[in-house]
């Protein structure tokens, strides 16, 4: 079921450029915070469709050869699945020789799908990773980007986790990871590098987003990153980033607003253009997991 054209409202949390932030160095470390100012309301446009049941748990959203692709998370199967516009299955993908630990997150480039293995809910998992495959679906050949937080010493369990993991992008030669620190209310930036291989994963920003991050997109055409973040699982809120680069994290203009479609449960984002957003949500209690098409007037 598909509904289009409902304009709700939105409102815009923050509006700030580099005049709005203090940073410091450490070492090779660069540590970004995010200061939160209120300003005006913006006007959004959602349409929603109903996903298939079988992908109850989308957490990661690609488009890839025109296809949306997702993933579900912890405990179900290793499988991509190809959707249309309409939310319908094309075709699955499926990786009969892998465990899904946790997959949070999708990323790709030119050739490549990167699967990102990294949900940690309890900061007790030695083997995270990142899962490399071709962008071709007719070659289910893998490869592991293993990796470990060198600033994790206990790995004891927690209830509120700082090692968790649920934003994935890449951007040139690097992949970067956005945690999920529920302890801190903000998100980490890592780095790893694309290859093959076992790492210490590269600290280069903290970002005081004040809500814990669920899902991230890149768009290197336009310089745009995207997160979903959320307070208390109740209200979700989509964080714009422009101009972002990696290497100069104090030079960016960025936007919070509220996601208005009620208690859900967003997992995944895919940037269309500047103004134009998927999202999907995971299903809740009896419901059926959901795709949103979102569009949010930044000029407001």
């Amino acid at each position: 079921m598909k509904k289009k054209g409902s304009v709700v409202q939105l409102d815009r949390i923050s509006d700030f450029g580099s005049e709005g932030w203090g940073f410091e160095s450490s070492l090779s470390h660069l540590l970004l915070f995010f200061f939160f100012i209120a300003k005006i309301n913006a006007q959004v446009i959602v349409s929603e469709t109903e996903l298939p049941i079988s992908v109850y748990e989308t957490s990661g959203l690609e488009i890839i050869n025109n296809n949306l692709v997702t993933i579900n998370d912890s405990g179900n199967p290793s499988n991509l699945y190809y959707l249309n516009e309409d939310g319908e299955i094309l075709f699955r993908r499926i990786f009969s020789e892998l465990k899904n630990n946790d997959w949070e997150d999708l990323t790709a480039d030119e050739e490549f799908i990167y699967i990102a293995d990294i949900g940690n809910n309890f900061d007790i998992r030695k083997n995270l990773r990142i899962i490399k495959t071709s962008i071709n679906p007719e070659n289910n050949s893998f490869q592991f980007i293993n990796f470990h937080y060198p600033e994790q010493e206990d790995f004891s369990f927690k209830q509120l986790s700082m090692y968790d993991a649920e934003g994935l992008v890449s951007i040139g030669d690097y992949l970067f990871i956005f945690t999920k620190n529920r302890a801190k209310k903000i998100t980490e930036l890592y780095r790893l590098p694309k290859k093959a291989g076992n790492y210490n994963a590269e600290l280069i920003g903290k970002f005081d987003t004040e809500s814990i991050v669920t899902a991230a997109d890149y768009n290197n055409e336009i310089k745009l990153l995207v997160l979903t973040s959320t307070f208390d699982f109740n209200e979700y809120f989509i964080i714009l980033i422009e101009n972002f680069d990696p290497s100069k994290l104090n030079n960016n203009k960025i936007n919070k607003f509220k996601i208005p479609i009620g208690k859900t449960q967003v997992e995944s984002i895919k940037i269309i253009d500047k103004n134009n957003f998927w999202i999907t949500a995971e299903a809740e209690l009896l419901g059926k997991p959901k795709m949103y098409k979102v569009n949010i007037n930044t000029e407001h």
